[in-house]
């Protein structure tokens, strides 16, 4: 194959990757069994949410193994710490092995959560060495697929069995723990770093892949309505996805056959334009950033924002529990489907709207934490509509926040350091999964009567939402204060785009 088609294919294999890696998303699928079957207690099964984000606080390593390994090595180890993290959990539940320590499960938890980390070093490499000059468009769609993870397992679970069989729990986790492996083993050939000198011509093959991806995404938000989801089997849902995610196949065998039949297109590649912009970015190291207001401005907008949301999107399945909800699995597949599109959103926006839609990311993430709010305080009223409507939103908005952080990062304080000042800024993800949680499991426990097992009734979260409600306004207030204080910044940097020819800078996105 020509130079040309395996870069596209290099796209596809981490499209395919990054489908599956989001192991950690379907766990409200199968958290009240699990809960169940371990004999836990809620505050313990929201540790277990926390120590999924914990094995991330170790992503490093991944990133060290990645310089000096090759890189189908470091995706067989990503995928061996989940095969044994999520496969020795699968073994106790199927009384393979007996009498399971919490902290076992927990740390198991821990390296499950790690695993993903190998493969999002992966992906993320590929793509911005691969798309030089289209990062943000690789980076941004591959990070987009990792949102549907949760729908795709589901689907495959209900495909199964019913949305009420006593086997869903040990499915998903052997699902978890032997389908990564298998597609990393089966894209490893072709996904490494392609030399490919000519960086230019890709407009028409850019524009096909974010196409096959909205469609993807819209696919997947109507199969996973509840009217729409009732009427359709999950078979059908999952087969239509699997069709969607061979789709870009078309476009590497597509780039393949015209290289062949025609000569190549000498383009001028945009580096003197790019290099003009990235100009004006200051670099600043950790150890600077960190005595910066904006670090920590920024730092609290993550942390009311899209960690919150992550916290929330961990429990839909107790909330929806206590409410009564038959439909778990569609709020799952909900979620998912509104996370994609929110991940998605902003690197189209900046794409084919540069320095227009996407003026100040700070000011979006005041409109996004905004109607995040509003989506915590509509859980008040204890109507199925409201608990579907505000999943949708708080999902997209915390894909959105997660994916217009990444360019914040850069843009305030560099990109020669992005890997460790963007790793900092995410070090809250743990820290808020911990305490958000903990105070959840801690307030849904004041509920349970006497007695009870568990909490049944709209009191049993009232109170959580209130206060993550709460807390989101600050986050709110927090974004408005970033957004005063970078506002010349942007204006700058948005008069030296619009004065330039179309370009797009994104950097290695590690947010998972």
């Amino acid at each position: 194959m020509s130079s040309r088609a395996l870069q596209w294919l290099s796209l596809v294999g981490i499209i395919w990757l990054q489908s599956i890696n989001g192991t950690s998303f379907n766990f409200p699928s199968y958290s009240s069994q699990f809960k169940h079957q371990l004999s836990m207690s809620q505050l313990q099964l929201n540790n277990l949410a926390f120590a999924s984000d914990a094995g991330k606080l170790f992503g490093f390593v991944s990133g060290f193994a990645a310089n000096s390994l090759p890189l189908w090595l470091v995706l067989v180890i990503g995928s061996s710490l989940g095969l044994v993290g999520y496969g020795v959990q699968y073994l106790f539940i199927i009384n393979k092995l007996h009498d399971p320590s919490y902290w076992v499960i927990f740390l198991l938890t821990v390296l499950a959560g790690n695993s993903i980390c190998w493969i999002n070093t992966v992906c993320y490499i590929v793509a911005i060495r691969n798309f030089k000059a289209h990062r943000h468009v690789a980076v941004g769609i591959s990070t987009s697929y990792q949102g549907l993870s949760a729908k795709i397992y589901t689907d495959i679970v209900e495909s199964m069995f019913s949305k009420r069989s006593s086997k869903r729990t040990e499915t998903f986790l052997l699902l978890n723990s032997v389908l990564p492996l298998g597609v990393c083993v089966l894209v490893s050939p072709f996904v490494r770093v392609h030399v490919v000198e000519e960086q230019g011509g890709l407009e028409i093959g850019v524009f096909l892949i974010f196409m096959i991806t909205i469609a993807t995404g819209f696919f997947a938000v109507f199969t996973s309505l509840g009217s729409i989801s009732t009427k359709l089997s999950p078979l059908t849902g999952l087969v239509g996805i699997l069709v969607f995610l061979l789709l870009p196949l078309a476009v590497a065998v597509a780039e393949n056959v015209k290289r062949k039949t025609e000569q190549p297109e000498k383009t001028e590649q945009p580096e003197k334009q790019r290099d003009a912009v990235e100009a004006a970015m200051e670099e600043i190291g950790a150890k600077e950033m960190l005595k910066r207001m904006n670090f920590w401005l920024h730092f609290g907008v993550y942390f009311f924002g899209a960690t919150l949301g992550l916290v929330f999107l961990n429990n839909l399945g107790q909330i929806a529990e206590s409410r009564r909800s038959s439909g778990v699995s569609s709020l799952v597949s909900l979620s998912a489907s509104f996370g994609f599109f929110g991940r998605l959103a902003p690197s189209l926006l900046d794409h084919f709207f540069p320095g227009k839609l996407m003026k100040s990311k700070p000011g979006w993430m005041v409109a996004l934490l905004g109607a995040m709010c509003g989506g915590f305080f509509l859980l008040l009223w204890p109507t199925d509509m409201s608990l579907c409507t505000s999943t949708a939103i708080i999902a997209g908005c915390t894909g959105a926040i997660t994916s217009i952080a990444v360019s914040v990062t850069t843009e305030l304080f560099g990109a020669d350091n992005f890997s460790i000042n963007h790793n900092l800024v995410v070090a809250n993800i743990p820290l808020g999964s911990f305490l958000f949680g903990s105070l959840a499991g801690f307030l849904y426990r004041m509920q349970v009567p006497a007695g009870a097992g568990k909490c049944i009734g709209v009191e049993c979260y009232r109170a959580v939402f209130f206060i993550w409600g709460c807390l989101c306004l600050v986050g709110t207030l927090l974004a408005l204060v970033l957004f005063a204080r970078t506002r010349s910044f942007y204006s700058t940097k948005r008069r030296m785009v619009e004065d330039s020819p179309p370009l797009h800078v994104l950097p290695l996105s590690i947010v998972s």
